[in-house]
């Protein structure tokens, strides 16, 4: 396995790893945001008010994104399988 081969196998984990979390995390800075503003504009410090509606939020968008997700994964690991040979080739 050269170095180049361990970069890129590295670097499309990465990728991948971030496109999966992308849509939850920000779905999660939105909101955030958005109750941080309500907050500071009522002066109302709940912790919860912050935590209940993120969960929320990030639920909803796992559920909608969940068949994008498992296409990205599965994609992934075909790819990462259909390439083992070539990877772990003996020279």
């Amino acid at each position: 396995m050269s170095e180049e081969l361990i970069l890129k196998l590295g670097q499309e984990t990465l990728k991948t790893t971030a496109l999966l979390c992308g849509p939850m995390l920000l779905s999660a800075l939105i909101i955030g945001l958005i109750v941080s503003i309500f907050q500071a504009v009522t002066q109302i410090n709940e912790a919860t008010l912050t935590f209940i509606p993120k969960m929320v939020v990030v639920g909803v968008v796992l559920v909608i994104a969940a068949p994008w997700m498992m296409d990205v994964m599965n994609n992934f690991t075909v790819q990462l399988f259909e390439n083992l040979g070539e990877m772990v080739r003996i020279r």
